[in-house]
């Protein structure tokens, strides 16, 4: 599922105020995200943004979990998210869960309690869960928010999706920045592919070639291969030091990063991977 994760947390940085309107949140006029100030970096929501509303004064805090699917351990992570945040920033903020595609019977819960040994101390908590297949997919066609073009694939649509995709196609190619373009484009084709197992619908967005091509999905694959790198030389050496990650982490060219996933499985030792890296 890590295509539709990274997908979501490009989205969250990028439009969060999008997911947001989905979710019912009105009057919003400025938002920025901020989970790269959040500490704990490895226990980190997919999204923390700071939102505005008109006619308050005071920022609101807002964290957002995505799902791919309902997942009770969904739960977990969200009473992770409202502590940390808590600790953190000393409030407790609002928390949103989008589910982006069902499964089965399986819905994701939108209440935890937790009650001490001794049953002293007792703490419930209750958060907004929206199911992204529930909502009528012209709704998000017809506000006028680009942000939420990627996720109308999966939204309820009445009919053949042929149309729809054909439309978001349209609205991206005609009113998303330049520099967006390519990116919300790429997004739009990877949750739809999440319903969608139909190569028309997938040429409406340019085609699984075209897409390879993107500069999103680009960054994807070479994250992939990045980690896979990794792994085999934590397979192999189990001890890597962390300063290898940071290493592979500008390194986006395939043909490279072939070569280097390689040399991690034939290597004699973490030295003379370093060495290669190094030229």
């Amino acid at each position: 599922m890590h295509d539709y994760d990274k997908t979501s947390k490009w989205l969250i940085q990028h439009h969060g105020d999008s997911i947001l309107r989905i979710a019912g949140l009105r009057n919003l006029v400025a938002w920025r995200p901020l989970q790269a100030e959040v500490v704990q970096p490895r226990q980190l929501p997919d999204g923390l943004v700071e939102v505005t509303l008109a006619g308050e004064p005071e920022p609101h805090l807002f964290v957002l979990e995505l799902a791919t699917f309902p997942d009770q351990r969904l739960q977990e992570q969200v009473l992770r998210d409202m502590a940390l945040v808590y600790l953190d920033r000393r409030v407790l903020p609002e928390v949103l869960t989008l589910v982006l595609h069902p499964k089965g019977n399986l819905r994701t819960g939108d209440t935890q309690e937790l009650e001490s040994p001794r049953g002293w101390t007792r703490w419930r908590m209750n958060w907004r869960v929206v199911e992204l297949w529930t909502i009528p997919a012209e709704d998000l066609l017809t506000s006028g928010d680009l942000g939420a073009i990627p996720w109308v694939p999966l939204a309820r649509i009445d009919g053949p999706p042929e149309p729809v995709i054909k439309e978001c196609r349209e609205r991206i190619d005609r009113q998303s920045p330049p520099e967006e373009h390519d990116n919300l484009l790429a997004v739009t084709a990877i949750l739809t592919r999440l319903r969608y197992n139909d190569a028309r619908l997938m040429a409406i967005l340019g085609g699984k070639g075209s897409m390879l091509e993107l500069p999103f999905l680009q960054e994807l694959f070479a994250e992939k291969m990045q980690r896979a790198i990794l792994s085999v030389l934590r397979a192999r050496f189990t001890n890597v030091p962390n300063d290898l990650e940071d290493r592979l982490q500008p390194i986006e060219d395939e043909a490279r990063l072939d070569e280097l996933i390689e040399w991690a499985a034939t290597c004699p030792d973490v030295n003379a991977f370093r060495a290669r890296l190094s030229h």
